[in-house]
């Protein structure tokens, strides 16, 4: 029983029952977990979209999180033709779905219990869906060996990535385990570790070189989106000093940059490729696909010690399975129509429009952030999100420590308030000391990002005049 006996007398003299659950008795640790894309910048938005009749604004524009389907990005018809019929299998017999859409739906159904969706999945995903992404894996590594028992469908990547690194993080004070973050950062990583107790080791990645890895910066780090030069580095870093590599690679399809191309951590070739242990993670929440709420992803495992990886099972099966849905999707982007196929130039056309708006996206945000006095955008090569530097004049700064507040939280507060445009700090993500950014998706309609973007420009200009 969690209450003490002196709780009970208490209860007793006054007539009155305590909470067995508070802040205090609670786990310390989950009230450490901050996850600032969903944090309370995000909840006075949703407070602001009931009172917008009080606003100088028409409606909140949400640019905090990378949900391309709640920015209008239209979903890709195949995936959802296919999930339909899955879902619903008398569809199968309408004339209205395309031949190949019917023939990927009675694979999948095959494959599942009961040949239902309806059914749960053995704990590491429908075994015919992890093949597909075994085939998928080594199409796109030309060809290296993948096997779909090193693979774990998940509900998302955050699901898997968590997973993890439940099975890395160990021991009690100075022994207490070590999680190296590039910083900036996406939250998920410092909320779980936060939550597991775990020590987050920053490294900082090079403002100046487009976020470039420096390898100083990581030994740094230990005593204390990349190029493959860049990975390789890291590969080679994490071989000589022995740690586990994981390798969040959700954004594969998002690279926009000229010239460049996205590497597998995987294709780390020899000595490595045969020793180097690495958890690799993808989703469907990004690339073209955009299917955030329907929560697909996997993780493949790469050397790991087989008694681990069956710990790792015994830790999947505590939750069951992953949802259905998530992984009929997961297939269809794994394994998408063939050239031969009756859907195969709309999905590829849809694929194509889909990525070239994005990459539009990201170049109008870098020149217009770029032409705005005391705001630096990097090129944003590849993903959905900016994350631009901005200079902030003292008094803001001296202003924002009266509050409690971190400098660009202050910021983006303002900036809610005032405009409607919900943006998260770069605070949240992690930031040189003295350096102020925030982080916002490319994600909105063209129509509606390049107002965004001056209108976000000119606030900066009147927040930096009011407080000069």
């Amino acid at each position: 029983m969690a209450l003490r006996a002196v709780e009970h007398s208490q209860e007793a003299a006054n007539g009155l029952k305590e909470k067995v659950l508070t802040l205090d008795s609670m786990n310390p640790c989950v009230r450490r977990v901050e996850y600032a894309v969903r944090g309370p910048i995000v909840q006075r938005a949703l407070e602001l979209e009931q009172e917008l009749r009080q606003k100088p604004f028409t409606e909140v524009i949400r640019a905090n999180i990378g949900d391309a389907q709640a920015m209008g990005q239209i979903p890709i018809t195949f995936p959802r033709q296919v999930l339909a019929l899955c879902v619903h299998p008398d569809l199968l017999n309408s004339p209205d779905f395309p031949d190949d859409a019917k023939r990927r739906a009675e694979r999948i159904l095959q494959a599942c219990g009961g040949h239902s969706l309806g059914a749960y999945s053995i704990s590491a995903g429908v075994q015919m869906i992890r093949e597909d992404v075994a085939r998928y894996i080594e199409r796109r590594d030309g060809g290296i060996p993948s096997d779909p028992n090193n693979i774990f469908l998940s509900t998302g990547a955050s699901d898997a990535i968590v997973t993890v690194l439940k099975l890395l993080v160990t021991g009690e004070g100075r022994t207490r385990t070590g999680v190296l973050i590039p910083t900036p950062q996406y939250p998920l990583y410092s909320a779980a570790l936060a939550e597991f107790n775990a020590v987050q080791v920053d490294y900082y990645l090079d403002e100046e070189r487009a976020w470039a890895l420096d390898v100083a910066e990581l030994r740094r780090a230990l005593r204390q989106v990349q190029t493959r030069a860049c990975i390789e580095d890291v590969i080679r870093f994490a071989f000589e000093e022995r740690l586990f590599l994981l390798a969040d690679e959700v954004y594969q399809d998002n690279v926009y940059a000229e010239g460049s191309q996205f590497h597998s951590f995987k294709k780390m070739g020899p000595p490595y490729a045969a020793r180097q242990e690495l958890a690799s993670f993808h989703s469907i929440s990004k690339g073209f696909m955009g299917e955030c709420g329907f929560r697909g992803g996997y993780v493949e495992v790469v050397n790991m010690d087989a008694a681990v990886k069956q710990q790792m099972q015994k830790l999947r099966s505590v939750r069951l399975c992953p949802p259905t849905p998530g992984q009929v999707l997961l297939d269809v982007a794994v394994s998408p129509p063939a050239p031969s196929d009756p859907s195969f130039a709309r999905f590829q056309a849809e694929r194509r429009a889909v990525l070239a708006e994005l990459a539009a996206k990201a170049k109008l945000t870098e020149q217009v952030f770029n032409e705005a006095p005391g705001i630096r955008c990097n090129p944003v090569q590849g993903a959905m999100y900016s994350f631009p530097r901005m200079e902030l004049p003292p008094r803001a700064v001296q202003r924002a420590q009266e509050l409690g507040l971190a400098p660009d939280m202050f910021f983006c507060l303002r900036l809610l308030e005032e405009t409607g445009i919900c943006v998260v700090p770069g605070s949240g993500f992690g930031q040189r000391e003295g350096t102020y950014h925030f982080r916002m998706t490319i994600l909105p309609p063209m129509e509606k990002l390049r107002p965004l973007l001056e209108k976000l420009s000119q606030f900066h200009a009147k927040f930096t005049r009011e407080y000069s």
